[in-house]
């Protein structure tokens, strides 16, 4: 197994109201899952091959909660990787040199029956977790943007957290509202549902706390 670690911050949006039933282990608000993520690594290695400054997302939907299985992935790589990099971000993503079910990425993969062979596109991901907005885009593959949430009556912004101490993607997280979309052979929309912001801090055996 090639070791491998990574730091940097993803935006992540589903099909599900906020707050995510999955995160509290429950069903999907609408019985199916649908769900596009954005990954920015800020410093990273897998073995010798160095990761810093590159970029990853995927596109993935489950007939029913993922842990039903049946599902189907699309990675999508930063076309700046050569190739070492590009194999190294497709391993990570679809949860090899990983302990069985010890990132998120590894379950995942875990619960599709179809990974697609990986796209390669030019990435913009900004985030800022702590104002909870996100603009991002894998151009002619996927596009995500995010918001706070909005109190119904006053219109001011609404902040929520989720924590998790024994959580495979994050401990905690900000959630807001995503509206993202993929295309290509997992295509998909969604509006103005869940969505989070969270530090990414893995490595093979998991979320490093």
């Amino acid at each position: 197994m090639t070791e491998w670690e990574i730091h940097g911050m993803e935006f992540g949006n589903c099909n599900c109201s906020y707050g995510c039933p999955c995160q509290f282990n429950a069903l999907p608000t609408n019985g199916h899952c649908r769900a596009i993520g954005f990954f920015r690594i800020d410093r990273g290695h897998h073995g010798a091959t160095r990761l810093d400054g590159l970029n990853m997302a995927i596109a993935v939907k489950w007939p029913g909660p993922v842990h039903g299985g049946g599902g189907e992935m699309q990675p999508i790589l930063d076309e700046r990787a050569d190739a070492a990099q590009s194999e190294a971000l497709f391993r990570i993503l679809t949860g090899k040199d990983t302990d069985p079910m010890a990132t998120f990425w590894s379950v995942y993969s875990a619960m599709c029956e179809t990974i697609h062979e990986p796209v390669r596109a030019p990435f913009q991901i900004e985030l800022d977790k702590d104002r909870r907005r996100a603009r991002c885009e894998a151009k002619g593959a996927a596009t995500g943007r995010g918001e706070p949430i909005l109190n119904p009556v006053t219109r001011e912004e609404h902040r929520a957290q989720i924590v998790l101490p024994k959580g495979f993607e994050y401990t905690s997280n900000e959630v807001g509202r995503g509206w993202s979309s993929s295309t290509g052979k997992v295509a998909f929309g969604l509006e103005n549902s869940y969505a989070h912001w969270c530090e990414l801090h893995l490595n093979n055996h998991g979320v490093m706390r």
